[in-house]
């Protein structure tokens, strides 16, 4: 049977954790993959770690890991895929704006390619939210060529081997995409469904949603440039 490790990065949504819970139950209890969940406590400051770990307690297929502070979304990330041992990785954001449901969709194509990100086609998010995501994809449309519409979208299927092979850096949650390309990984943008955010706060304002990925996009430049690839040959 297949592995699955489902990553998320937890700050500040306790109010969103039960939800949360049973919505991945229900996954699991759905799937034919032996699936677990990891979830990253990313410093929270508002109860969500004891949520979290009687969460874990009550639940076998439930591990968690707390940062000592807030270190941000590519770091909760890049401390999943290190931690990861499953054959897939997923990920999926706390607050619910997509449904675990829609791994099922993403799955079926774990065969044919190294990553699936969904696609946000019909967002429940703000006027603003969704004008300023457009342009930040656009601009790094324009840096990555990847083709990929909805980078930011928080549902996404990884092989791990492409995974732990990604060297992270800030910012780098944003191209996925591009970085299974430029390991000559093949990807695939799938439509998902997308909910209105019902508890907890946005952790993502205009400024690190346009001025962030603009300077992200710079760093993926030099990147790309030094970035080491190679394959072993197979002895006959």
């Amino acid at each position: 049977m297949s592995t699955f490790t489902i990553i998320v990065p937890v700050f500040n949504e306790k109010d969103n954790l039960s939800r949360l819970e049973s919505e991945l139950v229900k996954f699991i209890n759905s799937t034919v993959f032996e699936t677990k969940v990891l979830l990253i406590n990313d410093g929270s400051t508002d109860g969500s770690e004891d949520i979290i770990n009687k969460i874990c307690k009550k639940n076998d297929f439930f591990e968690s890991v707390s940062f000592i502070k807030n270190s941000g979304l590519s770091s909760a990330l890049k401390a999943g895929f290190d931690l990861c041992n499953s054959e897939y990785i997923g990920y999926i954001d706390a607050d619910l704006q997509t449904s675990p449901s829609d791994f099922h969709i993403l799955l079926k194509y774990i065969d044919q390619y190294d990553l699936i990100t969904g696609y946000r086609s019909n967002r429940k998010d703000s006027y603003l939210k969704n004008i300023s995501s457009l342009v930040a994809n656009g601009i790094r449309n324009i840096f990555t060529n990847d083709g990929v519409n909805d980078t930011g979208c928080p549902l996404k299927v990884i092989k791990t081997d492409f995974a732990k092979r990604i060297p992270m850096f800030k910012g780098l949650h944003r191209f996925l995409p591009a970085m299974i390309l430029l390991q000559k990984g093949k990807i695939i943008e799938i439509p998902v469904k997308h909910f209105p955010r019902i508890a907890g706060k946005a952790k993502f304002g205009l400024f690190n949603r346009i001025l962030g990925p603009l300077s992200d996009c710079f760093a993926f430049i030099w990147m790309k440039k030094k970035y080491i690839n190679y394959q072993i040959k197979d002895n006959e």
